[in-house]
């Protein structure tokens, strides 16, 4: 008998990507909220600016009109108008823009451990991790844009931990079943909006206390989503405080009017980080009608990381979302941890059959296959387990299976996606296995006479291999008509992550309700690297938000921690910086990086030139930009490369064509340092570095460089490769890409 052990969904597992995918739909054509953007705030007192009224004035409007009210980090409001209102209000002097309020969607312990040692080899130098780093940023405070939080988990006690920042300026807003005893020195502010139509910050889905918990969760021993994944769970930064903004409902939708009233509340609390597990639908950006892009802009501009979801519209090209450079966009991986079940063993007790075998006369055959709901005949399955295909991609297994009215007691789907990210099937005996696995299965059904079968438990397995692998579901890029520039920025854990749940939620029915679950999305990946932000924010208070990227970027891996090749995807191909970006975040190496690039707000600014975004428009944007700015003559998409970000990206090479773009780093290691250029380039594309050494004094911290790319020979492909700047200790490593005229 063959013996494979395989995943199973016996017990919850679940990723719910069908509600998790990014979208953006209006609202309801009877709300008629829209939003009125007019840039950066200029009020003084907090209060609604006098052009907010004036405005609604020229509507014969009055100010019960106004849904949300914008002041403190940028200026504007949400407000009910007629569509031909709206359009006048878009011609005003002093408005960028004004767009249908929009609903975007949420991208839904070991994953920190296994960061901890997922580390870069450095130079003569052993690898070690800050372990305290985690747990001593107790002046840092997280801002979580999400559905609310479960204020009562152990995730949030504040044992041991010090007085609140003065710095705080927030709230903490009591509701339904929310009082202001709630929050405490760890969860020090709680906030929900009228948009929303919402009472309470409480979390009614679970997914902002998960986000919340692993952001900067406290650590709660044996920790376990009904004994699966045991072990002490914890945030990445369980030393900083938390800060909710509920700016989703109970059904995942998040209005981008309580998005921008979320970033506005939070700029005026006083956060250091700001994380979004949510985003808009993939397409070609629109960073004047983005409420995660208008907002991430001011809170940046203010000196505040925002860490955003790549999305979960994978593995498909082009489908990244949350775009913009000010934002840092994070994709996902596995982690070493899998969550098995054996369904052939030395015993097996139910006979096996597949679907094909069990189809009714006029079912085709690619339907009985694939299982789809009354394609079988329910007599042949009595008592059995089906083999089941899921290339149809309509029906959920679940659905698969409850059409069946009990006649098979269980179900292996063959599909490597559910096979790498489970999906919830409560006590439903459904497995997932590979597609190499589940042809072995067929062949042992095509060669026996009485083919048995059986499906065990689910158990935990640790040191899982190979790890990590990018999730399938991770959202690609490159961006849809933005070539110079790539994303996403990194990638961290994202499947199977255990984290707080709220405790009146059961997945079974007979069983006590779970104190943490498992879910996976880019959601999930996210917080890893909010709290990384947040913990090197308190070791280097004064770094901006661009510091802080540049460190993440230039420290990431691009190897497997077990074998030390190569990041794959789930088909086995080397991950490219359109999977996962600078790579996967190391722990230890951000807190010291060497050099950083520094991404000032005029490159922000020029962005926007070079995309076509007018110049009027822009001085309204920028708080930092002079009265009589003007767009550079000639600004062109191509020109984005020439921004000093971590990463470079050229568009539209052909064959011997030559474009040098210029870059700038910051010493903030040793100040008699020496760097040297190494370069990594794929076949056909030629690097010169100039000056290929860097030499860094007390008094001259700041270089600048050239890259000079030729490329040698038409490939219709993506091009891709790697320049390292490296001294005795560190390793600054940044991803290129050259998108040849025929790749594109």
């Amino acid at each position: 008998m063959i013996n494979i052990h395989l995943l199973f969904c016996f017990i919850l597992l679940l990723i719910s990507l069908h509600s998790e995918a990014a979208s953006t739909e209006p609202r309801s054509s009877d709300d008629d909220v829209y939003i009125v953007y007019m840039g950066a705030s200029v009020a003084s007192n907090g209060g609604p600016r006098d052009d907010h009224t004036q405005l609604l004035n020229l509507m014969k409007r009055n100010k019960n009109t106004v849904v949300e009210s914008y002041s403190y980090g940028f200026s504007g409001f949400a407000a009910r108008l007629s569509k031909d209102e709206a359009e006048s209000l878009a011609r005003r002097p002093g408005v960028v823009s004004v767009f249908q309020d929009t609903v975007l969607q949420l991208h839904t312990t070991r994953s920190w451990d296994f960061l901890k040692y997922q580390n870069a080899i450095k130079i003569d130098s052993p690898p070690s991790f800050p372990a305290d780093s985690a747990g001593t940023a107790a002046d840092s405070i997280i801002g979580i844009l999400d559905t609310g939080i479960w204020p009562e988990s152990q995730s949030f006690n504040d044992e041991g931990i010090g007085p609140v920042p003065p710095r705080w300026k927030g709230k903490c807003m009591e509701g339904r079943n929310f009082n202001k005893s709630n929050c405490n020195r760890k969860l020090i502010g709680a906030r929900y909006y009228d948009s929303l139509e919402s009472d309470t910050p409480r979390d009614e889905i679970g997914h902002g206390t998960h986000v919340a918990s692993t952001a900067a969760g406290m650590p709660v021993p044996e920790a376990s989503y009904y004994d699966l994944a045991k072990g002490s769970a914890h945030g990445g930064s369980y030393g900083s405080r938390i800060a909710i903004y509920q700016v989703c409902d109970a059904g995942g939708g998040c209005t981008s009017s309580s998005i921008l009233k979320g970033f506005d509340d939070a700029i005026a609390d006083g956060v250091d980080v700001i994380s979004l597990s949510l985003g808009p639908e993939p397409g070609v950006p629109n960073f004047n009608t983005d409420p995660v892009a208008i907002g991430a802009f001011h809170a940046v501009e203010k000196g505040i990381m925002v860490v955003c979801s790549a999305g979960n519209s994978g593995p498909t090209a082009q489908t990244i979302v949350n775009v913009a450079p000010w934002i840092l966009t994070v994709a996902a991986t596995t982690i070493d941890r899998d969550l098995q079940s054996t369904i052939l063993d030395k015993t097996p007790v139910y006979p096996l059959i597949d679907g094909n075998s069990a189809k009714l006369p006029s079912t085709p055959s690619d339907n009985a296959r694939n299982c789809v709901p009354g394609a079988l005949d329910e007599t042949k399955l009595k008592g059995k387990i089906i083999l089941c295909e899921n290339n149809d991609e309509v029906f959920e297994p679940t659905s698969k299976f409850n059409a069946l009215h009990n006649a098979a007691v269980g179900m292996v789907i063959i599909d490597d996606r559910l096979r790498q990210t489970p999906q919830r099937c409560g006590y439903s005996p459904i497995a997932a296995v590979t597609g190499k696995d589940g042809a072995e299965i067929q062949s042992y059904i095509n060669t026996t006479r009485n083919p048995m079968a059986t499906i065990l438990p689910t158990v935990t397995i640790a040191d899982y291999k190979p790890a990590p692998v990018v999730a399938w579901f991770s959202s690609r890029g490159p961006i849809p008509q933005i070539s110079n520039l790539i994303k996403p920025d990194v990638a961290a854990p994202g499947v199977s992550i255990l984290a707080a749940w709220p405790s009146d939620q059961s997945d079974l029915p007979d069983k006590e309700p779970p104190l943490f679950s498992i879910l996976s999305g880019t959601s999930m990946a996210c917080p890893h690297v909010s709290g990384l932000a947040a913990n090197i924010k308190s070791q280097h208070p004064t770094w901006s938000p661009s510091a802080i990227k540049s460190a993440i970027l230039t420290t990431a891996i691009q190897k497997k921690s077990d074998s030390h090749t190569p990041i794959t995807t789930l088909d086995g191909r080397v991950a490219s910086p359109y999977d996962i970006g600078a790579g996967e975040i190391s722990l230890s190496e951000p807190q010291n990086p060497g050099l950083i690039y520094e991404t000032e707000t005029s490159w922000y600014i020029e962005f926007l030139c070079n995309l076509g975004y007018e110049a009027d428009k822009i001085k309204l944007i920028s708080r930092t930009v002079a009265d009589n700015f003007s767009c550079p003559v000639g600004a062109s998409s191509d020109f984005i490369s020439q921004m000093n970000y971590p990463s470079v990206a050229i568009s539209n090479m052909k064959e011997n064509d030559t474009y040098t773009v210029m870059r700038k780093v910051t010493n903030v290691g040793e100040d008699d340092s020496t760097y040297t250029a190494a370069v990594e380039a794929p076949e056909g594309v030629q690097v010169t570095v100039n000056p290929s050494t860097l030499k860094f004094t007390k008094e001259s911290k700041t270089q600048s460089f050239q890259l000079k790319f030729t490329l040698k020979m038409t490939r219709e492909e993506y091009l891709f490769g790697w320049i390292t700047w490296s001294d005795a200790k560190y390793r600054v490593r940044s991803p290129f890409v050259v998108n040849t005229a025929t790749a594109n």
